[in-house]
């Protein structure tokens, strides 16, 4: 009897020891690279970029649909017309069989195009409205590399 409780208690003794120099050595220390902060960066910006891109290699984005028509004599006289008023965007019309759709503008946030929008309301008071779409944008030159 008296040696069961003597190997209860050394074998408490060992574990209790044991255990002692398992969480005692619970600290790592990492050295990293500061390059490795650089790649990250220069990786994120790339990921972003090409979340913002079609598959073409166009960018998403957004632009205003003035009109849908049937008639590409309408459609031409509307992106006559907008051109003429608003000289500083760049007019579209594209055939969607079978209509020619009118759009306007090169945008990458919805907040700008409803800004053109609503200026192209007071011209075309029905069925103006923004659209998702591939659009010519040029990124500023960003030291990607």
């Amino acid at each position: 009897m008296w040696v069961l409780k003597t190997a209860k208690c050394t074998l408490v003794a060992i574990f209790t020891i044991l255990a002692s120099f398992v969480f005692a050595n619970d600290t790592v220390i990492i050295v990293k690279d500061a390059r490795m902060d650089m790649l990250t960066a220069k990786q994120a910006q790339i990921n972003k970029r090409t979340s913002m891109m079609t598959s073409g290699g166009q960018y998403k984005g957004f632009r205003i649909q003035v009109s849908s028509s049937n008639s590409r004599d309408n459609a031409t006289a509307i992106k006559t017309d907008l051109m003429n008023k608003f000289p500083e965007h760049k007019t579209y019309i594209i055939f969607q069989s079978p209509n020619f759709k009118v759009r306007i503008g090169n945008f990458i946030k919805r907040e700008e195009a409803e800004k053109l929008r609503k200026q192209l309301s007071k011209y075309f008071p029905q069925g103006v409205y923004v659209v998702e779409d591939a659009i010519e944008y040029y990124p500023k030159d960003e030291n990607i590399f």
